[in-house]
């Protein structure tokens, strides 16, 4: 694209975008198939997934400017295009795995280099692991969940060589190794900006990065753009083709779409699904929809706040919302419905899968007179704003169809950058979000959503002692071999949830990227986001 076109384009969409023009300037001189230029609805709150309340879109940043000791092997998908292999992993700074019978050594490139040319030892790498499992909230969580707890199983060897001491065996151990969770920080670089109140730096990594991954921030200005530039000392794997990525934070989705169309931007990913299903015909696009693992979008309750704590009401909410609109209107096709089950459908050893519940407005009624609420009450549905496309038509339709059971809903539309931390209150009545596990396993979705311990996605503060046993059950059967085990708790999980309902899944969405026909090397990632490292412009 010629420099004066790329600058027209970019000035006529300058007050929906917000585009600065310094950027446009870097955008313009940067040699176009050396540079990624992606749009999308909202960006990054804070740029280290350490952080307190970071968002999804955070989670990009540190994917692409953080490395692991390991990752995963890709695999050709249903559709075609390259999928993370759960099962199979590979080397990233570690050189070496050596599993042992309760622990794992790892040993690291020996030219592994921090993005200011420091050298990268095992004791960064420890440090890292010590802060992953201290720092609380959802990365301890996280940790955990791959029994990874203390401190004290991160074990210096010597200068290149860790070791990961396991506190059981647990299948989910080494899997949580490879997730965005357990990334290597610049110790040193960390601990100059240390504070007692900040004893790990989370203020200075807030906003910039310290790892030695394919890619680092030379600018952010939160909710208008990021912009990262290759590590070209980066060891981890092979150089990226792309030397600079512009991360453009653009709202308005008819932008979005507009540039994509004009070819000045090279990548979108959150377009509203009709756009998807429109843009497939276009020649000079490639739409790549893929299912998310592990995940759904759900509409939740508050289980120990009146109304939600009586379960006729959420049955109730689960007849009356209005499934197939929702397929239909916001949709178009690209998710997989999680309702309307036969009657006669037996549970699976799998998630996701649906439930037996469809739109009966007469039998949502009939349950809302049982539970008390014959004229209804009042309450709020929320939802994330930074994901305005399918959120905001989903609680506009809910809201139509819990009306005409009396239930007046007003709708709360909470700031991406603040979605997770109002979430995580476990205040929220009624609210609609997406959750999906990013290690591939029914029980580790469980875990997140549906414990009682604690679990920081247990947004509907759900306690069931029968769910927990069903839970622990499964983990302690799969690390044990046990499948006749495990194949009766994962049935018991998902049964006991369908039968006390403090979420109702409403679809399995799909991943939709669109992208220019000379942009390649997409993959789907657990985390759903972009990896850099792989793409190419022809």
């Amino acid at each position: 694209m010629k420099r004066r076109d790329f600058l027209k384009s970019a000035t006529a969409l300058a007050a929906g975008t917000a585009i600065s023009a310094p950027a446009i300037f870097s955008a313009a001189a940067q040699s176009r198939n050396e540079t990624l230029l992606i749009v999308s609805e909202s960006g990054p709150n804070n740029l280290d997934i350490h952080g307190v309340g970071t968002n999804v879109p955070g989670y990009e940043v540190s994917w692409n400017c953080y490395d692991r000791l390991i990752s995963h092997e890709m695999k050709t998908g249903a559709n075609g295009a390259p999928y993370y292999d759960r099962d199979k992993f590979k080397m990233e700074l570690a050189d070496d795995m050596k599993l042992g019978d309760m622990s794992a050594t790892f040993k690291l490139k020996k030219n592994a280099k921090f993005q200011d040319g420091t050298p990268v030892t095992a004791k960064d790498v420890k440090w890292s692991l010590d802060r992953a499992v201290s720092v609380g909230g959802f990365p301890t969580f996280q940790m955990s969940a791959g029994s990874l707890t203390k401190p004290e199983q991160f074990v210096v060897v010597d200068d290149s060589t860790v070791r990961v001491d396991f506190a059981r065996k647990d299948r989910l151990t080494i899997p949580d190794l490879a997730v965005i969770v357990p990334c290597v920080i610049n110790s040193e670089l960390v601990k100059k900006h240390a504070t007692e109140k900040d004893p790990w730096g989370l203020e200075y990594t807030k906003q910039n990065t310290a790892g030695s991954g394919a890619y680092k921030v030379t600018g952010w200005t939160p909710g208008t753009e990021v912009v990262m530039e290759r590590n070209d000392a980066w060891v981890g794997g092979k150089l990226p083709a792309i030397k600079k990525v512009i991360w453009r934070i653009v709202p308005s989705a008819g932008n979005r779409r507009a540039l994509l169309e004009r070819g000045d931007a090279d990548i979108s990913y959150d377009l509203p699904n009709k756009d998807f299903v429109e843009l497939k015909s276009n020649p000079k696009l490639t739409i790549v929809s893929t299912p998310y693992s592990n995940g759904i979008q759900y509409i939740g309750m508050n289980v120990k706040q009146p109304p939600f704590d009586n379960p006729k009401v959420r049955q109730a909410v689960a007849y009356a919302l209005p499934y197939q609109k929702i397929m239909d209107a916001v949709l178009f096709g690209l998710s997989k419905p999680m309702f309307g089950a036969p009657a006669d459908f037996k549970t699976e050893v799998a998630w996701p899968q649906p439930h037996k519940y469809n739109t009966d407005i007469a039998k949502a009624k009939a349950l809302m007179a049982e539970a008390g609420y014959p004229n209804g009450f009042e309450t709020t549905i929320s939802f994330d704003l930074g994901f305005a496309g399918v959120n905001e038509p989903i609680c506009v339709l809910a809201q139509e169809s819990l009306a005409q059971i009396g239930i007046k809903c007003s709708i709360n539309k909470v700031p991406g950058a603040n979605w997770r931390t109002e979430l995580n209150k476990k205040t929220l009545p009624l609210y609609t979000n997406v959750f999906s596990g990013w290690l591939d396993y029914p029980e580790y979705f469980f875990i997140w959503c549906y414990h009682g311990k604690n679990s920081i996605f247990n947004t509907m503060s759900y306690q069931s002692k029968t769910m927990d046993a069903f839970i622990d059950g499964a983990v302690t059967a799969a690390a044990e071999g046990d499948k006749a085990s495990y194949d009766k708790d994962v049935i018991g999980m998902v049964d006991t949830a369908y039968a006390d309902m403090p979420r109702i899944p409403l679809f399995q969405p799909y991943v939709n990227v669109a992208m220019q026909k000379n942009v390649t090397g997409y993959q789907y990632w657990f985390h759903r986001r972009l990896d850099y490292r792989t793409f190419a412009k022809a």
